[in-house]
């Protein structure tokens, strides 16, 4: 056995996740639609909710006054920031956002801000002091992110070391004077990852904090981000749930992310976003009768899963982005599914995020071209999970060990044992989450 150190295995990811995220769910604010005011006073009333459902950290959109000059519709987009050390007016005070700040953390909930580094808007005071700070077209002009129609911002250039001192500094005051617990980095791959390198060093100093990257790139988790997205799993949920492709496209893409992703650089897994609602379609259109079996692989797989606002209410219908559009909120199963998912990773270990929690392992089965099966494991706990990916039943049998065992059904409270001649079955679009 070797001991020189040139042939020793290293981590990857050499931050330190904050302790409180070893078990948590993600919840995305969307505090202009989320009630008739429109405000932070308002949404606040809510919390106790989220706190019921199972939410544990809430990332609000960005909260910062939005540019008028070249504004997108009526009132504009929340990325397109006209000053970043201040509130929108229109959600309240800073005050009201310490206030809410301060609420959520009362109930054990942490608050991270959606952070538009890479542009601001056309009027943001940076083009007056510093204009040398922002990238310039072939004709010198200002200009906004290329070959996007993003026509109500415009870029920074970050080979500047001025707007990365104000960046920094800005990212530094949110956590200092309002106690929040970390960003989530909006299109972070657009800027260099040294930048956020040094932001995470500058902001440990202050508090740990977690970092939430919107982009899919394993060298931002080294030493800057937490997590970053599963843009791909919900690509190819989205196209098992269209026949476009089977749940071996699923099998596929565990196995990609197991042998190419660092351990312990956490995934963020969805069905639905403010992108995905607002550009693309609902969640209901978007996967169709495989939504259930879907929310129960993002919440169950390896990663931290992900709501958006309106989802645990069923919502059915693409929210405006430029204008005012009130969520509809009312009972509903979706929400109720979320909530007993949330209270099995909260409760059983197996289901942690990272290297909390355990691995997923694929038990083999007859179906797989329609069946995805896999179990988690981490000391005695454990959770098997068996979902229908097509619109047939299926009588499923299994070729492994690992999932041998006796378990309580999650959705039911039944108690079933698992043998080697077990065969289930599953109804269409259909699951089976088993706990022991």
């Amino acid at each position: 056995m070797t001991t020189d150190n040139r042939y020793q295995p290293t981590p990857y990811v050499k931050l330190k996740h904050p302790d409180w995220i070893k078990k948590a769910t993600i919840y995305e604010v969307n505090i202009r639609q989320y009630t008739p005011e429109g405000t932070f006073n308002a949404f606040g009333e809510h919390l106790p909710r989220l706190k019921q459902l199972g939410v544990d950290i809430l990332w609000l959109m960005p909260i910062h006054p939005i540019g008028e000059k070249n504004r997108k519709g009526n009132i504009g987009s929340y990325y397109s920031v006209q000053d970043y050390k201040a509130v929108n007016p229109e959600f309240g005070s800073m005050d009201d956002f310490k206030a809410l700040v301060d609420k959520a953390h009362q109930l054990g909930m942490y608050v991270i801000l959606d952070w538009v580094a890479n542009h601001s808007s056309w009027d943001n005071p940076l083009t007056l002091s510093h204009p040398h700070w922002y990238s310039k077209d072939h004709n010198g002009n200002f200009q906004p992110t290329p070959w996007w129609d993003w026509s109500d911002i415009i870029d920074f250039d970050y080979q500047q070391p001025g707007i990365r001192e104000y960046m920094t500094g800005a990212l530094k005051f949110w956590v200092s004077e309002t106690d929040i617990d970390g960003y989530r980095a909006d299109v972070a791959g657009f800027i260099p990852t040294d930048f956020w390198n040094n932001v995470r060093r500058e902001l440990e100093q202050i508090k740990p904090v977690f970092m939430l990257a919107e982009w899919e790139s394993r060298d931002l988790h080294e030493y800057a981000f937490d997590m970053s997205y599963s843009w791909k799993l919900h690509d190819v949920m989205e196209d098992v749930a269209h026949g476009k492709k089977d749940a071996r496209a699923l099998y596929t893409y565990f196995a990609k992310e197991l042998n190419s992703w660092p351990s312990n650089a956490i995934k963020m897994n969805f069905v639905d976003n403010h992108d995905k609602n607002s550009w693309e379609d609902t969640m209901f259109a978007r996967f169709g009768d495989a939504l259930k079996p879907a929310i129960v692989l993002t919440v169950t797989a390896e990663g931290m899963p992900l709501i958006y606002s309106g989802q645990e209410a069923g919502m059915n219908k693409v929210l405006e982005f430029f204008e005012k559009d009130q969520i509809n909120w009312q009972q509903h199963e979706i929400g109720e599914l979320y909530q007993a998912l949330f209270a099995l990773k909260h409760g059983n270990t197996a289901l942690y995020n990272g290297n909390w929690g355990g691995d997923m392992i694929p038990v083999p089965n007859n179906q797989s071209q329609s069946i995805l099966s896999f179990v988690r494991e981490k000391g005695n706990d454990k959770v098997f999970v068996i979902l229908n990916f097509s619109a047939q039943s299926q009588t499923v049998s299994f070729a492994e060990n690992i999932q041998l065992g006796d378990y309580q059904q999650l959705f039911n409270g039944e108690q079933i044992r698992i043998t080697q001649d077990t065969s289930l079955e599953i109804a269409p679009w259909g699951y089976k989450v088993l706990i022991k």
